[in-house]
């Protein structure tokens, strides 16, 4: 079976914690690594937090990379849940998974490169502010070249924003990053709040990560029944979404999702700072630069989600760990 090589670029977080798994757990997927920055939180404990998702998969295999600890521009904002800094042992066990000593934006371009010389580039799946990315793009130009897409979950239309009423938080934390990434040539596929915003998880749902996935799934279930991210005013139902999973899940079962070619930009000045826009019409008379996700068959991904995490409770996934 062929195995689509990624990079993770993340800045966990809640839904960056299910997407990481989904993909360790995934066997068309090989998880070169991942690259943290700095958004939901700050540096230090998405940088904690990554390893304590990776410790509690089972995957020692698979790097650590710390990266950029603010935006490129803007004044640094963190997320909603900023508070909760690092996760707690209580809710995600102590990891002795340390990151590397490289740097995030080393391991992309060092990657990339490997990756263009191989003639077999990479995916990157972006969950958080798309700043080591862009760094690496803008540092390291010959890099694009071993990029063969990058998958993301950001920006909001028609659904509007959640951190300000007209920008999604991914974005909105880096909106220059992001800019940078829409121009780069790289192929883009952009998961926003309108498609996530369409599998709402809940209660229940949650209950079978815990009782299926072993230790993941449990410490999945801590996280998700801590930090409510149910809406019934704006969702019109219970349950809350799982956004950053979205990205794995199509990299896996693309059938699951439609999408439309469009040209996509980032506000990086003013009131609306952050606001990403979507040409779908070519209004604007330009080529378009993205593959925007407009629709999930929701059972299909949440049918997913908890079967992925379900193999941690059965057959441990990837690599056997020491003594296993």
């Amino acid at each position: 079976m062929s195995r689509t090589r990624i990079i993770i670029d993340a800045d966990p977080g809640v839904d960056d914690a299910a997407a990481i798994l989904m993909a360790l757990a995934s066997p068309e997927i090989d998880v070169l690594g991942l690259s943290i920055v700095a958004g939901n939180v700050p540096l230090k404990d998405t940088v904690t937090n990554a390893c304590k998702i990776v410790g509690v998969s089972g995957r020692i295999d698979v790097p650590v990379y710390a990266g950029a600890a603010g935006p490129l521009v803007r004044d640094q904002v963190f997320g909603k849940y900023a508070r909760i800094g690092a996760f707690s042992d209580e809710l995600v066990a102590r990891s002795s998974i340390v990151p590397s000593d490289a740097h995030a934006v080393q391991f992309i371009a060092r990657s990339a490169r490997e990756a263009a010389e191989a003639g077999d580039p990479i995916t990157i799946c972006a969950m958080g502010p798309m700043t080591n990315i862009a760094l690496a793009l803008i540092q390291h130009p010959d890099v694009a070249r071993g990029i063969r897409q990058i998958v993301s979950m950001g920006g909001a239309f028609t659904a509007l924003g959640h951190r300000t009423p007209w920008a999604e938080f991914n974005i909105y934390a880096d909106p220059h990053a992001a800019e940078i990434v829409y121009r780069s040539g790289v192929p883009i596929v952009v998961m926003p709040l309108d498609m996530t915003f369409q599998a709402l998880f809940t209660a229940q749902h949650f209950e079978s990560f815990r009782d299926r996935g072993g230790r993941a799934g449990g410490a999945l279930y801590n996280l998700f029944s801590a930090f409510d991210r149910s809406d019934i005013e704006r969702f019109g139902r219970l349950g809350g979404p799982i956004h950053d999973a979205t990205t794995i899940a199509w990299l896996i079962k693309p059938e699951l999702f439609t999408s439309l070619r469009a040209t996509v930009g980032t506000q990086v000045t003013g009131l609306t700072l952050g606001y990403t826009y979507a040409d779908f019409n070519q209004k604007m008379g330009y080529a378009p630069n993205a593959t925007v996700v407009t629709d999930v068959d929701e059972a299909g991904f949440i049918n997913l989600l908890i079967e992925r995490i379900s193999l941690y409770g059965s057959v441990a996934p990837g690599p056997k760990l020491p003594g296993g």
